[in-house]
């Protein structure tokens, strides 16, 4: 599997935060803890035997370009676990090449899974005020947002154009096309509301306001 630029970067960007919030009494490695705070949101959003497939093969391709993982193994719950003495044990306050490739690999294989939009969003639910930066700049995530909106609506209507050429399932298509805009309006909703967030942060009175108008 090769690595995007941008696939390194967002991965670079985690550990350096998770960096920043280490404290003397953290013991697991920068790597693991990032991907033990994506483990449940993940999870959630498609099971336990899904997350420990994906974290299993992107443990499988860091150890193929390093030899300091070969002690980790993967719990039932999809955690990662060190029975060995580990190398990266002693560098929990810095992120070692280890740390990269396998946070690089699971970042990689998430968002071929899962798609920009949708894995930026996890990533900054995940770990709030992250800036993500590359060598062309901060990553606009709420842009990136956008763009699957456009991509789903697209979606839509090329399933509604269906529906008119086949009658038979004519009702079963425009029911997905529906659902898939549903879907991008509500993508396209959160975008807007963070974006104006993070460009003009609120009032109280606006957010009480935006709040009652959401509910």
């Amino acid at each position: 599997m090769t690595l995007s630029p941008e696939t390194n970067d967002i991965a670079r960007s985690l550990l350096a935060y998770e960096a920043a919030g280490s404290t003397s009494e953290a013991v697991q490695s920068l790597a693991v803890r990032v991907c033990e705070k994506l483990r449940g949101p993940l999870c959630a959003l498609a099971g336990v035997v899904w997350y420990r497939t994906l974290i299993g093969r992107a443990l499988t391709l860091a150890r193929s370009q390093t030899n300091s993982l070969g002690d980790f193994q993967i719990a039932e719950n999809g955690s990662l676990q060190d029975v060995g003495k580990s190398s990266l044990q002693s560098d929990r306050h810095y992120a070692s090449e280890a740390d990269v490739l396998l946070t690089s690999h699971s970042i990689g294989l998430i968002l071929s899974l899962l798609g920009t939009a949708v894995t930026l969003q996890l990533v900054q639910d995940v770990f709030p005020n992250l800036t993500i930066t590359t060598e062309s700049g901060t990553i606009r995530q709420f842009e990136d947002i956008l763009k699957e909106v456009g991509y789903l609506n697209s979606v839509s209507d090329r399933l509604e154009l269906l529906a008119g050429q086949h009658p038979s399932v004519e009702e079963a298509l425009m029911s997905v096309s529906g659902s898939v805009r549903n879907t991008a309006t509500v993508l396209e909703v959160l975008a807007v509301i963070k974006k104006a967030e993070e460009d003009e942060p609120e009032t109280k009175t606006a957010k009480q306001e935006r709040e009652r108008y959401m509910n």
